[in-house]
């Protein structure tokens, strides 16, 4: 029967098997041997199989022990880590955090500080949005996410407390083979409303109807900035890209930047966004502070 069966049973079953002796377990666990001894022996009998050969001067474990004791560190493992995760939320920890992040956010940036939670924070788990524009800021305000890290929202609703985090440089780039590739110096503005343009779409209702960056007449919308690479690496338009995404692509001369007429493509800040009422924990705190270094 297994009903009596106790963690701490299992406890002693797993250090038994890693330290190599039953005194070994008890030295480790704090144990005279004879109790070691005899919570192996309870354990064997309520499995009904022999965990441990006992037959030289060092028990070894049977087969039988061997296929259980994967199990038993398994169980053990994951009731420290409930164990761990109940003090956290005793503490004030978020049972989860729920992040949206832009999609012009820097990639290895994200990357670095998501390795670095996970190591921080190994009981939290972690659920991880990529959108673009206002629809950043939506999944906040719609109570999806806790918090948003967004780059084209200056002026955030009433309802969102903002703090600046970052800013990334934005570069026009188009492929080397565009007309516009071959203009000495600053491209002029009619030339610009002769080529297309590719532009990130808006899937939220925040800023919907709101251009960024919109300076052509024959406008290409696109929901995903992996698409909008694609086709500027293959000719059919030019485009306002971060820095870290072209950088590889300039240096190979797959693209070309460009000086244009007007605004350029400048510098984009980036800015952590939250309900006013509803402020990070100590997860989402340590986690806006790790994006705001450098990786």
């Amino acid at each position: 029967m297994l009903d009596g069966l106790s963690l701490d049973q299992l406890r002693t079953f797993v250090a038994a098997a890693d330290s190599g002796s039953f005194s070994a377990a008890g030295r480790m666990l704090g144990r005279a041997q004879s109790v070691v001894s005899r919570t192996i022996a309870n354990l064997e009998g309520q499995f009904g199989v022999r965990l441990f050969e006992r037959v030289g001067r060092y028990p070894v474990l049977t087969a039988q022990g061997t296929s259980l004791l994967a199990d038993a560190r398994r169980i053990v493992t994951d009731a420290d880590q409930m164990r761990a995760r109940a003090r956290s939320l005793a503490d004030g920890l978020e049972a989860e955090l729920a992040i949206v992040v832009d999609v012009m956010f820097p990639q290895p940036r994200l990357t670095a500080g998501v390795t670095d939670f996970k190591r921080s924070f190994p009981s939290t788990p972690l659920q991880l949005h990529v959108e673009a524009l206002g629809a950043v800021a939506q999944l906040v305000l719609d109570g999806i996410c806790s918090v948003g890290i967004t780059g084209t929202l200056p002026f955030p609703p009433p309802s969102l407390s903002a703090e600046p985090l970052m800013s990334e440089e934005l570069l026009t780039v188009l492929a080397p083979d565009s007309p516009l590739a071959m203009v000495d110096g600053v491209v002029p503005l009619r030339m610009l409303l002769d080529e297309t343009q590719l532009v990130l779409t808006d899937r939220s209702r925040l800023t919907d109807g709101t251009d960024y960056g919109v300076q052509g007449k024959n406008i290409w919308r696109l929901s995903d900035l992996g698409a909008k690479l694609a086709f500027l690496r293959a000719g059919l338009g030019w485009g306002h890209m971060p820095r870290w995404l072209v950088e590889d692509d300039i240096a190979a001369g797959r693209l070309v930047p460009i000086v244009i007429e007007g605004p350029a493509a400048g510098i984009m800040p980036f800015q952590a966004v939250y309900l006013s009422n509803a402020l990070p924990g100590p997860a989402g705190r340590w986690f806006l502070q790790r994006l705001s270094q450098t990786c």
